[in-house]
């Protein structure tokens, strides 16, 4: 089966005010088949927000191909398109909120697609339904918590009835609360409704349950693999500036006090398990 994303490698540059070429993505490439969960991490300039912009069309290559369900984002005629397969959930959830009453806005993106009146009622009442936000459907979002707006900015996305949704660091704005509110929303979507799921973070924890996780640094990628896979490689991960997960970190220091610890836990309750054994 063809991937709903082809990366195929790509470059891309910033250009400074000073007109110096910065590479932001150096010869990048990648597959992510239909209803995987990718999480992407690497430390601030790795490029990893760079690489999500390709995913709908913000940004283009300078050279190398990235389609999107078959659909070459260079095509200037399918641009349209990808983003209605791609949609897009950004860093700031106050940027993203365009109405003064919550079900006005996650009707915005279907109204732009010209989708009829009932059919737009139906999908707000059901991407109300899904983050799980319905109570709030007449509120104000200026009286919402961060992590409620966050469900919402994610609620108008799912209304233009995407394939794929990219979070761009969706929860660095957020309490811990917040945080595991939009964290359940996104699994629960990929799960359940079978959304390809690309979430950027710096959240080590965020990644432990997807099924993989790619690591940037200097516009390249450097590792692929399941969370399992990837935070094995402690030193390696460390050695980028890049911190690991709480209870890999313990484990890595009981291993180095003489502990025999079974496998790599990547949770608590693996890591009760793995010491009570």
């Amino acid at each position: 089966m063809e991937p709903i994303i082809q990366v195929k490698n790509v470059y891309f540059d910033y250009i400074s005010q000073q007109g110096e070429d910065t590479a932001a993505l150096d010869g990048v490439s990648l597959d992510i088949q239909k209803g995987e969960f990718v999480v992407i991490i690497g430390h601030n300039g790795s490029g990893k927000s760079t690489l999500a912009k390709h995913f709908n069309a913000l940004l283009k290559p300078r050279s190398g191909d990235v389609w999107i369900k078959g659909m070459n984002t260079k095509d200037d005629d399918q641009t349209w398109n990808i983003r209605q397969v791609a949609g897009m959930v950004f860093q700031n959830p106050d940027n993203q909120l365009v109405a003064t009453i919550v079900e006005e806005d996650v009707a915005f993106g279907p109204e732009n697609l010209a989708v009829p009146s009932a059919e737009i009622r139906k999908r707000v009442d059901e991407a109300l339904q899904t983050v799980n936000m319905t109570d709030f459907a007449t509120s104000a979002p200026h009286f919402l918590s961060g992590g409620q707006k966050q469900r919402v900015a994610i609620a108008g996305v799912i209304a233009m009835r995407p394939e794929i949704i990219i979070l761009d660091e969706p929860t660095a704005m957020l309490d811990p609360s917040g945080r595991g509110e939009v964290m359940d929303t996104i699994h629960r979507l990929n799960k359940a409704e079978g959304i390809t799921i690309v979430h950027i973070t710096h959240y080590m924890e965020e990644a432990i349950d997807a099924d993989r996780v790619i690591v940037m640094e200097s516009g390249k990628i450097i590792l692929d693999g399941t969370p399992r896979e990837i935070f094995s490689r402690v030193n390696t991960l460390k050695s980028i500036g890049l911190d690991v997960p709480q209870v890999v970190e313990l484990c890595s220091e009981l291993r180095k006090e003489g502990f025999e610890i079974e496998g790599d836990p990547l949770s608590i309750e693996e890591m009760v398990n793995a010491l009570c054994r």
